[in-house]
């Protein structure tokens, strides 16, 4: 195996751990891990399935917006799979990957969970750190259960025991 191809398989390992690590950051509220997944400033865009405009915007402050979502929910669980990585350069790359996003919120409004299935088409760039997300794209193909968790979650002073 040559140079070029180690480092291949080098990238795509981090690449793959970066995409994880998001994950993980994520469904344990460990927001430095999920901090360390992004570019200093990162393109969202969550607006099919969600509706929301595509933004730009520092990744402290997305770390700062998603955060009291994700911590608002019992519990929540992002598998991600079918990573496929392909590179635009020696610096940038894209990983399409599945994902299964569970949102767990028992709640006086109906079902307690939201599934959201779809998959990430994420841009990578090589920093001085490593490899890092530099553009998110969530695409929603299908939603199941009480989409109302997401307003719930976030309605002052809610209780959900």
């Amino acid at each position: 195996m040559n140079d070029i191809s180690v480092r291949r398989l080098q990238d795509r390992a981090e690449i793959s751990d970066v995409q994880l690590g998001y994950a993980r950051g994520t469904d344990s509220h460990d927001w430095e891990l999920f901090r360390s997944c992004f570019t200093d400033e990162v393109e969202v865009d969550f607006s099919e399935g969600f509706g929301q405009p595509v933004v730009r915007l520092s990744a402290d402050d997305w770390v700062t917006e998603t955060a009291p979502r994700m911590e608002s929910f019992e519990a929540t669980q992002h598998m991600i799979t079918n990573l496929v990585i392909t590179f635009d350069s020696d610096d940038r790359a894209t990983c399409v990957a599945y994902v299964r996003a569970s949102h767990h919120l028992p709640n006086n409004t109906g079902d307690s969970d939201q599934i959201v299935y779809g998959y990430y088409t994420n841009r990578f760039e090589r920093t001085s750190n490593g490899w890092r997300i530099a553009k998110i794209k969530l695409t929603a193909l299908w939603m199941t259960g009480n989409f109302g968790i997401f307003q719930t979650a976030l309605a002052p002073g809610s209780s959900f025991s």
